[in-house]
């Protein structure tokens, strides 16, 4: 059966989230292997299902600012889409993809990865679910089981704002908003930073369901939804705008924010008998990538802050290693800090691994 193609084009921030819902719903045996493609006309943010709004997102600034805050049945993080996405939707037979969910992510991401380099952009899958272009991001992918259907998600970058991304998020203070948004511009990136200038989406349109089509093996025949298919996207428009939908309890929070698969955002806190330690660390792969350290009690010399921060960088987070570098730095320093011991330290930065990050 020849794959459907549907290119719904600009559609209302909810369209662009309910129509693969709805496609997967309503699917039956009888329904093709189908592809959406679809841009939201404005901005908003979109959590994954297992997350809890409350704890994700800034709702405060978001409703400030007329921002929409939609949940999805795919798991994830909570992310910021707007127009400068296209939205790429697989709605499949279970049969037609690989039964194992890493091989799946790498067989939806192969077409991305194609038309990436069609415009010249060297970029590369890189497990579980990332598109990278030399170590920074410019797409990721989610999948999901809904209805009786298997549904792949990912998006094609054109543009970012980075400073809104950050602003939407939840965090613990304007130091690790600063860190996420820092980390985004460093370790994010889109076609308009890789080409100087976006390419048009219907340039990309088209090398990308030729590559579709090279990859599935398979001619996409361009339809349209169906009655049924609509109504049920209807539905999910009702669904996804209720508050019950929007803020279920019980949802698991990240320990972290996640810039991409290798890099993650941390706040860390520890109360010693002396005082507060609070830290701001961004990990790369299983390292200290960056750490930012704020107590709330003196140490002196008073460039002991500083110098435990540059000692700290490429660290890796082991035990060992951790409590050996700061160690060092106590020692060649001379550092006092009463009632803050070695241990205080160690394990307020080992803290960060305690807990698995979702998304």
């Amino acid at each position: 059966m020849p794959i459907r193609l549907v290119d719904a084009g600009s559609v209302p921030y909810l369209r662009s989230q309910t129509v693969y819902h709805g496609v997967a719903w309503a699917r039956t045996n009888g329904t093709p292997d189908t592809i959406i493609l679809a841009c939201p006309m404005e901005p908003y943010v979109c959590i994954g299902l297992h997350q809890e709004v409350d704890k994700e997102v800034d709702l405060n600034y978001c409703a400030q600012n007329d921002i929409p805050v939609v949940r999805r049945e795919v798991g994830g993080g909570a992310v910021y889409l707007d127009r400068n996405q296209i939205f790429t939707q697989w709605i499949f037979h279970p049969q037609r993809l690989p039964l194992r969910v890493e091989k799946r992510f790498e067989f939806f991401a192969d077409p991305l990865v194609a038309t990436y380099k069609a415009l010249g952009i060297q970029a590369c899958f890189r497990p579980i679910n990332d598109i990278q272009v030399n170590g920074k991001k410019i797409g990721g992918t989610g999948a999901g089981a809904i209805g009786n259907s298997e549904v792949l998600v990912g998006n094609f970058l054109f543009d970012f704002d980075f400073t809104e991304m950050a602003k939407v998020l939840k965090v613990p203070n304007e130091q690790f908003r600063g860190k996420v948004h820092q980390s985004l511009q460093q370790y994010m990136t889109t076609m308009k930073r890789e080409l100087g200038a976006a390419p048009s989406h219907g340039m990309v349109k088209e090398l990308y369901v030729q590559a579709c089509e090279r990859v599935l093996g398979d001619e996409l025949v361009v339809g349209k939804f169906t009655d049924v298919e609509l109504r049920a996207m209807e539905a999910f428009d009702a669904k996804f705008t209720s508050a019950d939908w929007l803020h279920q309890k019980g949802g698991l929070q990240r320990a972290g924010v996640k810039i991409h698969n290798d890099v993650w955002v941390y706040d860390a806190t520890r109360q010693a008998k002396g005082g507060s330690i609070q830290m701001t660390i961004r990990k790369r792969n299983n390292q200290i990538d960056d750490i930012s350290i704020f107590p709330d009690f003196k140490l002196q010399p008073e460039h002991s802050v500083q110098a435990l921060e540059n000692a700290l960088l490429g660290v890796e987070l082991s035990s060992d290693n951790v409590r050996r570098t700061i160690e060092d730095v106590y020692r060649q320093l001379d550092i006092q800090s009463p009632g803050v011991q070695l241990n205080d330290w160690v394990q307020a930065i080992l803290s960060i691994n305690a807990t698995q990050a979702q998304g």
